[in-house]
């Protein structure tokens, strides 16, 4: 099979059938379609996060239009391109040579080239490489055109059945347990569903360290969106973390997704709830602040609470 072939395998066909694929064309339902031709620019293009079947005829258009696509793991972007017949080279674009590779992507650009650039899965720049060829292209008069479709930020927060009003994506936690909950402790106060990305080997200690941070808000582990093995599961982060420490499967991509903080109502038993948990951790000054941090409440009436709570425990003052 040369280059400018892939095998394509139509329902209801024994064999897969083989479609050229030589210029600007693509593959779809056994036909071997011609792309319009696209205007000179960076085409920021959505792709699936699982599913092959969730890309957009105007991104399957943009890919085999342009004059070369710019992605981050030339494997996993070829499985794409080979599955929709898409014979568009492909040039690595990722945080290890963005700075050797970002001038010679600018210089098609400034030839009049359609580039289009791409990430392993999803909307390009959401927590992937891609920022600063964007602002560089613009600076220097591109056009940058968004092609819209998959994110997995935006499909965890659909599924997780948690406000979708307002919500704040924070991406990867630090790696490291004292970064992670102070950085925890911070987000904390902020009026808002949170969005977080992890890696599987570190899901359960997240989410130990959001449950003793944030309390018991309700949350959703989505894992493997998508995909053959996808799972959503619904609970308050205390149980999450139990479930996951418990040796339940982690493997895949996995988006955690949090409740904001309660009513006023709520918050008093919350900033209880927190200091009691950080007093077991930290010193009574590195517990309020933490706590003061997290539910925006006066430092003052934090330590206030910590004294009456220790009062009521024959603790003595802290």
């Amino acid at each position: 099979m040369t280059p400018a072939e892939v095998a394509f395998r139509v329902p209801g066909m024994a064999k897969a059938r083989k479609i050229t694929t030589a210029g600007h064309r693509y593959a779809l339902g056994g036909d071997s379609l011609e792309a319009p031709p696209a205007e000179p620019g960076l085409y920021l293009v959505a792709t699936p996060i699982g599913n092959l079947r969730d890309i957009s005829l105007r991104a399957l258009e943009i890919l085999a239009a342009a004059d070369v696509i710019a992605c981050e793991d030339s494997r996993v972007t070829r499985k794409l391109t080979e599955h929709y017949g898409i014979a568009t080279p492909l040039t690595p674009y990722h945080e290890h040579n963005a700075a050797e590779a970002r001038p010679k992507i600018l210089a098609r650009l400034r030839e009049g080239q359609v580039v289009a650039l791409v990430s392993d899965a999803g909307t390009p720049l959401i927590s992937d490489p891609g920022y600063r060829l964007v602002r560089e292209a613009v600076e220097a008069g591109v056009a940058v055109i968004p092609v819209p479709g998959a994110s997995a930020v935006l499909t965890a927060l659909a599924a997780a059945g948690l406000p979708t009003d307002r919500f704040f994506f924070e991406g990867f936690l630090p790696p490291k347990q004292v970064g992670r909950q102070k950085r925890i402790a911070e987000l904390g106060s902020i009026p808002a569903t949170l969005v977080l990305f992890e890696s599987g080997p570190r899901l359960a200690a997240a989410l130990a360290d959001l449950a003793a941070g944030l309390g018991a808000r309700q949350a959703a582990v989505c894992r493997e969106l998508t995909k053959l093995h996808e799972e959503i599961r619904r609970d308050d982060l205390e149980r999450l973390a139990r479930h996951y420490e418990a040796g339940a499967e982690t493997r895949g991509e996995i988006v955690i997704v949090v409740a904001p903080p309660g009513d006023d109502a709520d918050n008093a038993d919350d900033v209880d709830d927190l200091l009691r948990r950080a007093l077991a951790r930290v010193s009574v000054k590195d517990a309020v602040g933490e706590v003061a941090l997290a539910t925006g409440r006066p430092r003052r009436e934090v330590y206030q609470r910590a004294l009456e709570l220790a009062k009521d425990h024959g603790d003595g003052a802290p």
